[in-house]
């Protein structure tokens, strides 16, 4: 039994002719007959009537049409959807983030891909950088949109650079430095240090050492902080300075200022994390290049889309 047993029963039962059927359906009289035909032996019921003023339905025909008018319609619909998932039109895509640093792209780069996908739910998961790599890892996340974390290449996963962002100097509002325009290395080499703080990586370290290492000198860090968030309140409360990119603006508002640091050589890249071996689907493909073009227009950043493998 088959779907084209069906339809062309769907077509005989609505005509109530063979005539009318087979011209609908374009195929020969005797044909359709046939198909009908086996279709009754098949389930062992006679469906129609025949006589030579034509066909009518059985009760057992009756029944059988409103039956298969619904299995048709459902194989429809599920045929439909499964064309729609893979233009990227539906579905449900799980997004890991880190909040501060994305806070210029992800929103707008959301709010674009939801106004053209609709009946895609993106679910956003802010989590840290070993959350993040877990979850591409044991695919619970399909993408996520965060900072480049050092050595994720060794543990599967590649990363796409939207952005790099120039750093900037944060400093308490009353702090001396802030009636500058900018501050130089080694002015902020001066001042104790409040840095961020990645499990079981060095790399913040290490690139502090690289940013300073022309003045042949180490920054005096004093502190240390596992979040964005809890880092600006270090700088709020006079703890230190800190080395920050322009989102955290979005984020700590007015709490702190912040001056260009004039000399710098790093910048910190944020862009799109994926596991290497892992199964994008066709709404994370068509995600990924709003991304992409939201990261064209962002102020204050230099786009890029090279990887990190």
């Amino acid at each position: 039994m088959e779907l084209r047993h069906f339809r062309y029963f769907l077509a005989v039962g609505d005509a109530l002719s063979f005539t009318k059927a087979a011209a609908q359906l374009r195929i020969a009289q005797p044909a359709l007959s046939r198909q009908v035909q086996d279709l009754e032996d098949e389930i062992g019921v006679d469906l129609l009537k025949r006589s030579r003023r034509g066909v009518k339905l059985t009760a057992e025909g009756k029944l059988f049409l409103q039956e298969i008018r619904k299995i048709l319609k459902q194989t429809e619909e599920s045929v439909e959807k499964v064309r729609a998932l893979t233009r990227g039109q539906v579905g449900e895509l799980h997004v890991g983030y880190a909040a501060a640093p994305t806070v210029e792209i992800l929103p707008p780069a959301l709010a674009a891909f939801q106004k053209e996908f609709p009946r895609v739910n993106v679910v956003l998961h802010d989590l840290s950088r070993h959350e993040i790599i877990e979850g591409l890892q044991n695919g619970t996340l399909e993408l996520a949109v965060a900072p480049r974390a050092p050595g994720a290449s060794h543990e599967g996963i590649e990363f796409e650079v939207l952005l790099t962002y120039p750093f900037w100097v944060a400093l308490p509002r009353e702090h001396r430095l802030a009636r500058l325009k900018s501050i130089s290395l080694e002015k902020a080499a001066a001042e104790p240090l409040i840095a961020l703080r990645f499990r079981g990586t060095p790399a913040y370290h290490q690139m502090l050492d690289r940013m300073f290492a022309p003045l042949g000198i180490k920054p005096r860090v004093v502190a240390e902080c596992d979040t964005f968030s809890s880092l600006i309140t270090a700088v709020e409360t006079g703890r230190g300075i800190a080395l920050a990119i322009s989102p955290f603006k979005h984020v700590s508002g007015k709490r702190v200022v912040y001056r260009p640091l004039a000399d710098a050589r790093e910048a910190f890249p944020v862009g799109i994390a994926r596991a290497k071996s892992g199964d994008v689907t066709p709404a994370g493909e068509k995600f990924c290049e709003i991304l992409r073009t939201v990261a064209k227009g962002t102020i204050g950043a230099r786009s890029g889309n090279r990887f990190w493998q």
